[in-house]
């Protein structure tokens, strides 16, 4: 007989415990710590996005299992220290996603937008956690990329914000020359400076600056194998080549790609 989910989810609960338990369970997880398995957590959630982008519904369904164990393991620490447990956890976020969605759970007959309801909801909970800054509550965990945005977006619903592109596009400009410009002792900080503005660029063009580098990485890796493919299919190693003539299969990988979508 097929399990139910909540037998399925019993299980896997089931065997958290005994992997963590002291004395019967796996060495290796009972070592375990928030702070190290936080990584993994981290790790897995990009694995799930990867498994999305390649449109890959098996993969994903194997990558959503690995990052449900992440949350399951969190909440058996958790628990073993006394604090909360896998199912307080369901709970908090019930909860949330109830108090956040009045007009599907409650009586709200406000008429306010989608967007504009749940900013309201969401600057409401910011206040009861005693988060007085715009900015409070972005975690600093975040890859630096995505908390950027994160942190622009903040800034912006208070008003700080270009209001269009074109000045942002300027602010690029002034970094890159600060960059150019900055001392040995500067050039980390001015770096950053010069990220921070690609971002809030990329941001008012209205796109997703973390998927806009993954599809550039993408794209990169994607050509460069193809660069090292022609190569050897020349008879040439690509680490031997000069900067020139890797330059030149760059440039026919760039060729062969615009005549494949012609």
């Amino acid at each position: 007989m097929t399990e139910t989910r909540h037998q399925q989810l019993d299980r896997l609960l089931s065997i958290m415990a005994r992997l963590r338990d002291p004395v019967s369970g796996c060495e290796w997880d009972v070592a375990q710590s928030f702070e190290t398995i936080a990584p993994y957590t981290i790790e897995e959630a990009y694995e799930v996005a990867d498994a999305i982008a390649r449109q890959d519904l098996a993969d994903l369904r194997d990558e959503l299992g690995d990052l449900l164990l992440q949350v399951v393991f969190h909440a058996r620490m958790a628990e073993e220290d006394g604090h909360f447990a896998f199912g307080d956890v369901a709970a908090a976020i019930s909860d949330k996603l109830e108090a956040r969605h009045p007009h599907i759970f409650g009586d709200d007959a406000t008429g306010d937008a989608q967007t504009e309801r749940w900013e309201k909801l969401k600057a409401k909970e910011r206040k009861a956690k005693g988060e007085t800054s715009a900015v409070d509550g972005v975690a600093i965990s975040l890859p630096a990329l995505m908390r950027a945005e994160k942190l622009q977006k903040r800034a912006a619903r208070v008003g700080f914000d270009w209001p269009d592109p074109s000045g942002a596009a300027d602010k690029v400009h002034e970094e890159m020359a600060e960059l150019a410009e900055a001392s040995p002792a500067e050039k980390l900080e001015e770096a950053g400076d010069l990220l921070f503005a690609a971002v809030n660029l990329v941001r008012l063009n209205g796109i997703a600056p973390e998927d806009a580098l993954r599809a550039a990485n993408a794209k990169f890796e994607r050509r460069f194998r193809a660069m090292e493919a022609f190569a050897h299919r020349d008879g040439f190693l690509f680490d031997k080549l000069s900067l020139d003539e890797q330059e030149a299969y760059w440039q026919a990988v760039k060729a062969s790609e615009r005549a494949e979508t012609a």
